[in-house]
């Protein structure tokens, strides 16, 4: 019997560099029959909760262009990080019921997903929520790839101590709010700034860091100058440019620069210059970026560190969630934008 299965088909690159319009992603209706047979190794899954990360726009583009990610394919269902349940298997590994976690950007942005025996690499099972009562949400931001990037980041690159001064920038987002919080947990003073006096306030009186501005609003140099007197000691960058440039001049020598993201530069027409680069010589400044999926040997360890601290209470996070499949192109332009607290994420249905 054929089941209405909606998906989010990539139809057109976008013009707007910034947004992406209902004419590049459509909502399409196919079917699926969920009474068919299954082959050794398959399984079908009910998305539950799907992730909207920045990489998906950079993917939405002339497949001419190459990069380390590759590009969606016309025409066909984007992809990313998902949290699904099985609802029907023939595979040894995945039990219906199971809550299964799509990862490397490999789950299929639709209602119920067939899984193959050559796709379920992309999958892994994850009844974790059901132990710990976490969110499901939670799984894709603090407690996925954005909360692992943060983890890597801070311990492999900026390798936190108590009573020195950590700086994020985009510190309400899906990365920025653990990679602060992380800071905090190891007893550094934490800087985060933000887009809006909103998010400024929300990062200082409900994460609890010693102090947060808009960067729309000030002069960040000026700014960090008033709030990092004693200068910084690790940059957690999430945007690159003008705010980059500024750090090098707070920087203290031996100052750890995690270069995890450039957002302010990855569509700008005239990339903003970099005036301080000398301090990397003069200050001993180490700044190295990496890629999440080269630190595997961390997962476990960041699984095992970041539940605690959340159980704990020495960490929060927030989701920002828009309800329905529908609403995937609306959760993506307000990711794009920054209208978004914490991770941004779609609810296609419940567990």
């Amino acid at each position: 019997m054929a089941t209405c299965n909606a998906q989010v088909i990539y139809a057109n690159v976008p013009a707007n560099e910034n947004r992406v319009g209902p004419n590049d992603l459509q909502i399409k209706n196919a079917t699926v029959d969920l009474d068919a047979p299954l082959n050794e190794g398959e399984f079908i899954i009910k998305q539950l909760v799907l992730s909207l990360d920045p990489y998906i726009r950079a993917r939405m583009r002339d497949p001419a262009i190459k990069t380390a990610i590759p590009a969606y394919n016309l025409g066909e269902p984007i992809q990313g990080d998902c949290m699904s349940v099985c609802i029907k298997s023939n595979n040894p590994d995945v039990k219906e019921g199971d809550i299964v976690n799509a990862r490397l950007g490999g789950g299929v942005f639709e209602e119920y997903t067939l899984v193959t025996k050559h796709t379920a690499l992309n999958y892994i099972v994850r009844n974790d929520p059901k132990i710990t009562g976490l969110p499901i949400g939670h799984y894709l931001g603090v407690l996925g790839m954005p909360g692992m990037t943060a983890y890597v980041g801070m311990m492999t690159i900026g390798k936190p101590k108590a009573g020195e001064t950590l700086f994020v920038s985009t510190a309400a987002g899906a990365v920025g709010l653990l990679a602060a919080q992380i800071g905090k947990v190891y007893g550094m003073r934490v800087i985060g700034s933000a887009g809006s006096d909103e998010k400024a306030a929300y990062l200082k009186n409900e994460i609890g860091l010693d102090d947060a501005f808009n960067y729309k609003n000030c002069d960040v140099d000026q700014k960090l100058g008033e709030l990092c007197p004693n200068g910084i000691d690790i940059y957690f960058d999430n945007v690159g440019g003008k705010t980059l440039d500024a750090v090098f001049k707070h920087a203290n020598r031996h100052g750890r620069i995690v270069a995890c993201g450039m957002i302010s530069q990855y569509n700008n027409s005239n990339p903003d210059g970099i005036f301080n680069m000398d301090a990397v010589v003069m200050k001993s400044l180490t700044i190295k970026a990496y890629l999440v999926y080269e630190y595997p040997e961390l997962e476990e360890p960041f699984r095992r560190d970041v539940t605690q601290w959340l159980l704990e209470g020495k960490i929060k996070y927030c989701e920002t969630a828009l309800e329905g499949i529908d609403k995937v192109v609306d959760a993506l332009n307000d990711m794009l934008s920054g209208r978004n607290i914490g991770k941004q994420i779609v609810q296609v249905a419940s567990l």
